[in-house]
């Protein structure tokens, strides 16, 4: 694990050292983190808020579990995660996420588990690795995941997705349909950051993620729906928190 010299709090967590579980789960969302929290914790007591990258921490069925938005892109999901991990001691972070599917079997609403995550972002570059990195899942916390999910009749899909730095790209459905020739399931933009960063700290990283749009078909479902009404996701990556 990298060695670093910073201390808590930081520039972007305000959490004291303690106040932030092992295992994070990380919406991009601020709002969707406070749904989290005030659904489904118990004795929850919020402990960030700088940026509104809402932080809270509570118990689960008896666990300490805490959730914190991670914003949007791989900069700032690549911020977060790193402090986490190297100066709260987490050791678990789940990104409980959108993503717009590009694979025609997936509908608004089914899960998406990322097995792996191809990329256009530049992060892996400061690693100075002679070829290129496979930005993958843990897989214990994904089999926990999968597990569940098959228990509770949920739809999902496991495989890989795009994380992208371009949410608007110039030649948008012809990217798509190039990445769905690759058997890639859906596009969002802060998987790869995150296993990036949990591999270089030694730690585990989940992105399970919701459809909440189609790229392909142009169907979309409205904000208040991407924070409040996907909770399949949340309840699993809460069940298999450790």
């Amino acid at each position: 694990m990298l060695k670093v010299d910073i201390k808590a709090p930081t520039h972007h967590i305000e959490a004291q050292n303690g106040e932030i579980a092992k295992t994070v789960l990380m919406p991009g969302d601020p709002l969707r983190a406070k749904f989290i929290a005030e659904t489904f914790l118990d004795d929850v007591v919020q402990v960030n808020g700088v940026r509104c990258m809402y932080a809270y921490t509570g118990t689960y069925k008896g666990k300490k579990v805490s959730v914190m938005a991670s914003g949007i892109g791989a900069p700032t999901m690549g911020v977060h995660a790193w402090e986490l991990y190297h100066l709260y001691d987490v050791e678990n972070i789940i990104r409980v996420g959108t993503t717009g599917g590009i694979h025609p079997d997936l509908q608004i609403g089914d899960l998406v588990f990322a097995m792996g995550a191809c990329y256009n972002t530049p992060y892996a570059d400061q690693h100075k690795l002679a070829g290129t990195f496979s930005a993958i899942a843990d897989y214990k916390l994904m089999r926990r995941g999968i597990d569940l999910a098959e228990e509770k009749n949920v739809k999902h899909m496991v495989g890989n997705v795009f994380s992208s730095d371009v949410f608007y790209p110039e030649f948008g459905r012809e990217d798509n349909e190039n990445w769905a020739k690759m058997s890639v399931l859906s596009v969002e933009m802060e998987t790869a950051a995150l296993y990036i960063v949990a591999a270089r700290a030694g730690k585990k990283a989940l992105s399970i993620l919701t459809v909440s749009d189609h790229v392909m078909t142009g169907e979309k479902v409205p904000a208040e729906v991407r924070e409040k009404k996907f909770t399949d996701m949340m309840e699993i990556a809460l069940e298999i928190a450790e």
